[in-house]
């Protein structure tokens, strides 16, 4: 059984930064690919960006990319997504997901474990 907990949400202003972390705890969970993901109010959750914990190859969309870091810690199961320079926009639950198989990184059914997700607000 596979277990994420999110922290490091909050109220930010536009322009600057936060830092999320996903904890993870499960057999082998350091060989997983662990991603965030984000749901905006009235519209669908969209992914973010996502790593392999093993490697450290990273995936990022589009609207993210130049200012958010996903990093991973093996050693910690530990996955955290370093937010700089943020917009009103990019105010969301932001959830944390894993997959043991992560064939599609960018895709909501690739991951079958969530996290209860955090909220990050940016106020312009």
């Amino acid at each position: 059984q596979v277990q994420l907990v999110e922290s490091g949400g909050g109220l930010v202003q536009a322009g600057g930064s936060l830092r999320l972390a996903c904890a993870a705890s499960g057999r082998g969970i350091n060989r997983y690919l662990m991603a965030w993901f984000r749901q905006a109010p009235e519209k669908e959750r969209e992914f973010v960006a996502a790593i392999w914990l093993s490697s450290g190859s990273s995936n990022y969309a589009d609207s993210v990319k130049g200012r958010f870091s996903i990093l991973g810690d093996s050693a910690k199961n530990t996955a955290y997504l370093q937010m700089n320079s943020l917009r009103p926009s990019d105010t969301a639950v932001y959830y944390c997901a894993a997959s043991a198989t992560g064939l599609w990184p960018t895709r909501e059914s690739t991951y079958y474990y969530w996290g209860q997700g955090t909220q990050v607000t940016v106020s312009s």
